[in-house]
């Protein structure tokens, strides 16, 4: 029997416990016990005693079953302790040694002994030991609130409060809460931690239901179910509790604050460098391009500079030959003038005249400096005139046999075709109006081909009717040739005879017929009617549409001298024919596709 009895005095304490304490034996960990493990349980003993003889037996539930003991450290006792004090409460107030007032034995359902047992059988018991500690009255469950007195003391005001907290987790060791020195992956762990708490706590001590004294099983099944449902409900309260220790620490941790603003401007320098490296590559960027755009330019301007050099050269060269050009004339006009053109009578001397004019024109610098060189060395007036016949004869001849050449190859290209428009005379006139009714009406515009048709029959004298078949038909075979390259060599030496005719009216005043038949070959070079031969560029066609608009009509015949000012390289002839081309080009182009327009209607 007195084995039993030693045996049923073991208490076996929980592992998280046991666990929890060897490592603060250890030092691992700081001790929880706030008397440092180390008890004087004679201290209040008379107090302890004083309340133990007051007590109800009955309200058992209700009592403080570590004051009975005189246990202060409570949680923390060890399951020795609590033994060890069971046994001197026994020895003092075991009923055998005392007997009650009246001299009968004690009835240990009334006496206040029973107490001692019962409180043994609850901390002596792990389990029960847990539940009752779990309602511990004398734990505190208040959490500091967030205000600025607790940010500012925050270490102070929330490092106890999560040391007493902390008997609760079922995981140990808990971590401590640190110090302002604490990095951020140890402050992150610990939230974590208290976040995710798993806390042993549970409130069966309060169960209002007791099961055994259920009449059925039924009943007893009814009770369970009201006490976890209480249960429940009140470990929910007690998460609830810890969530809101935690958010409110997390609120008033100063570190907390320090490693948002730290990761802040991390984020910020880091938008900054990134914006700093997007600047410096479009500031990067910029300047290559700037340098390309220079680089383009102080090319663009090279090259401008050598063509303004060459430009000048030439027109230099020009000049000079000009001025040579006209000192031979002088010099011929001057010798010929002696010999009065070798001429007898009024009507030889203008047939020469008209001759000479025609020599003087056409012939180039050298070909004047040698005729006028050879016609130097030459001592008899008779010599000269047969000299100046026989030069006046083969320019003539030459005329005669280009211009034979010419009619040739016309008519050589109109019998290589071999549709229908081959059968159909081109002469060398309606040629002349398909390259230019080509160039008018460039590719894109609307039935170009019958427009082009239309516009050469509108132009042409020939009386010939071409349809757009004709046309497409000359301008392939045009392609296919040289001829057309010829052709425009021929149109910029044409209409001599024109100016041939008006420079002889102009020295003589009768109508004398011509018995050398001039040429009809070769036009007037440009220099002498004062036209520039080259065409216009783009540069020139913008300068004299804006000198048009600057100088208006109302100026009467000083308008083409202001414009001719605005233009480099071309004189008051020049820009009147470029307008006049211009008019006649946007008149032809407009009557031609209303022609086309009205037929199809």
């Amino acid at each position: 029997m007195s084995h039993i009895n030693e045996m049923s005095l073991v208490c076996i304490e929980s592992y998280d416990i046991w666990i929890h304490r060897l490592l603060q034996k250890l030092g691992l960990i700081e001790s929880d016990d706030p008397s440092g493990g180390v008890v004087d349980y004679t201290v209040d003993d008379h107090l302890s005693e004083e309340y133990l003889l007051g007590l109800d037996p009955k309200d058992w539930k209700n009592q403080d079953h570590y004051r009975i003991f005189n246990i202060h450290n409570r949680f923390y006792a060890t399951a020795d302790d609590v033994k060890k004090q069971y046994r001197l409460k026994v020895l003092r107030h075991h009923p055998d040694k005392r007997t009650s007032a009246t001299g009968l034995p004690i009835d240990l359902d009334l006496d206040y002994y029973s107490c001692i047992t019962r409180a043994y059988e609850i901390l002596g018991d792990p389990i029960k030991r847990r539940s009752y500690d779990s309602i511990d009255h004398t734990f505190d469950d208040e959490i500091p609130s967030i205000n600025a007195s607790n940010k500012s003391n925050f270490y102070r005001v929330f490092r106890p409060v999560f040391k007493l907290n902390a008997r609760w987790s079922n995981r140990q060791p808990v971590p401590e809460l640190g110090n302002e020195r604490s990095d951020v992956s140890y402050v992150n762990k610990f939230y974590n931690f208290w976040y995710d708490f798993d806390s042993w706590r549970e409130y069966s001590w309060l169960d209002e239901e007791e099961k055994e004294k259920g009449e059925n099983r039924e009943e007893r099944r009814w009770m369970e179910k009201q006490n976890k449902a209480a249960r429940a409900q009140r470990k929910k309260e007690e998460m609830q509790r810890m969530r809101q220790l935690v958010d409110n620490a997390y609120q008033c941790d100063p570190r907390i604050a320090r490693f948002k603003e730290e990761e802040k401007q991390k984020k910020l320098s880091q938008k900054l460098a990134k914006q700093q490296s997007i600047r410096e590559k479009q500031l990067e960027e910029e300047r290559l391009k700037r340098e390309a755009e220079e680089k383009q330019r102080l090319e663009k301007l090279e090259k401008e500079n050598e063509l303004k050099a060459k430009k000048n050269e030439e027109k230099k060269q020009k000049e000079f030959v000009k001025k040579q050009i006209r000192k031979e004339r002088k010099l011929l006009e001057t010798m010929f003038e002696t010999y009065d053109y070798f001429a007898k009578n009024e009507s030889k001397r203008i047939d020469n005249l008209k001759e000479f004019d025609k020599i003087i024109k056409i012939y180039s610098l050298e070909e004047l400096q040698t005729f006028r060189e050879e016609f130097s060395r030459l001592e008899s007036e008779d010599s000269k005139r047969d000299f100046f016949l026989k030069k006046i004869d083969d320019l003539n001849s030459k005329l005669d046999s280009e211009r034979i050449g010419l009619s040739s190859a016309n008519n050589s290209t109109n019998g290589q075709t071999n549709n229908i428009s081959s059968k159909k005379n081109w002469s060398y006139d309606d040629i002349q109006l398909l390259i230019k009714a080509i160039k008018l009406f460039p590719a894109g515009t609307p039935d170009r081909w019958a427009v082009i048709a239309k516009w050469v029959n509108d132009k042409s004298t020939s009386g010939v009717v071409r349809n757009h078949r004709d046309v497409i038909a000359k301008a392939k075979d045009l392609q296919n040739n040289d001829q057309s390259q010829s052709l425009k060599e021929e149109a910029n030496k044409n209409a001599y005879k024109k100016l041939d005719d008006s420079h002889a009216n102009k020295t003589t005043a009768p109508v004398v017929s011509d018995t050398s038949t001039p040429s009809q070959r070769f036009d007037a070079p440009r220099t002498l009617v004062d036209l520039n031969a080259n065409p216009w560029n783009n540069e020139e066609q913008q300068l004299l549409e804006q000198a048009m608009k600057t100088y208006p009509t109302s100026l009467g015949i000083e308008r083409w001298d202001l414009i001719s000012t605005c233009i480099p390289n071309r004189s008051r002839t020049d820009c009147i024919a470029r307008y006049k081309y211009l008019v006649d080009l946007v008149k032809s182009k407009r009557d031609a596709k209303t022609a086309i327009h009205t037929n199809k209607k």
